[in-house]
């Protein structure tokens, strides 16, 4: 064999070496990549979670012109999105058939985090439910949002019963150490107990309030402030 035919033949191994080595370098990145599990835009959560609802209510999927006439947009649009999230694995659809739109079992959306429940309607005492026609929810991480961070604590006793805390509630605290005068505060006292009151600063001392007349105010020189409440949530028996 020639020099130039080896030559040839050595840069055929090479490439196809290369192309193999390409290949895998890619097979393995598409077997890595993590499957997408939230829409990605306002509009594709919009569709997805009315498509969900739909499906709750009759057992079926909404066709192309219910979602387009309920989200006011236009046949197209609804296309559009459905083809994108198709794509990104999130539904799928049966060719040629009708109110077949499946949604992806990993999909998430928004409404369905462990910190939201369901808001079906605004009621005052007495007066009838209003029905809300747009599925909303209670989304208790976005209500108790802080920069500080919150945590929540189990409330033992009834020293704070006016202000309607009662044991069993839970406190949830914002992880703050400077209250204003007037707010309630989980404050840590030199006996090394935890107690839950209002706070108040006096000129040579703090002032740690219950809000119930057969407790005493507490008195302290030196406190530290462990979080100031900023709501309370209570099961109903």
């Amino acid at each position: 064999m020639s020099a130039k035919k080896k030559s040839k033949t050595t840069g055929r191994k090479k490439a196809d070496a290369t192309s193999t080595e390409s290949t895998s370098r890619t097979t393995r990145t598409r077997r890595t990549r993590p499957k997408q599990t939230r829409p990605a835009t306002p509009r594709q959560t919009e569709i997805l979670t009315f498509v969900r609802d739909y499906q709750h209510r009759h057992g079926y999927s909404p066709t192309y012109d219910e979602i387009a006439d309920t989200l006011g947009i236009s046949k197209v649009t609804v296309f559009e999105h459905l083809s994108t999230l198709e794509e990104k694995g999130l539904l799928r659809r049966e060719k040629h058939k009708a109110r077949s739109l499946l949604l992806a079992d990993h999909l998430e959306l928004p409404d369905e985090r462990p910190g939201c429940i369901p808001l079906e309607g605004r009621i005052a005492a007495g007066a009838p439910i209003e029905a809300v026609e747009n599925r909303e929810v209670l989304d208790l991480d976005s209500m108790f949002d802080s920069p500080h961070g919150v945590y929540a604590l189990e409330v033992r006793g009834d020293s704070m019963i006016d202000d309607h805390i009662d044991e069993g509630d839970f406190v949830v605290i914002e992880n703050r150490k400077t209250p204003s005068n007037g707010e309630m505060v989980v404050a840590y006292l030199e006996d090394g107990e935890v107690t839950l009151k209002r706070f108040y600063r006096e000129k040579n001392h703090v002032r740690l309030q219950p809000s119930n007349p057969r407790y005493e105010p507490i008195f302290v020189e030196n406190i530290e402030i462990q979080g100031v409440v900023i709501g309370v949530i209570r099961r109903v028996n």
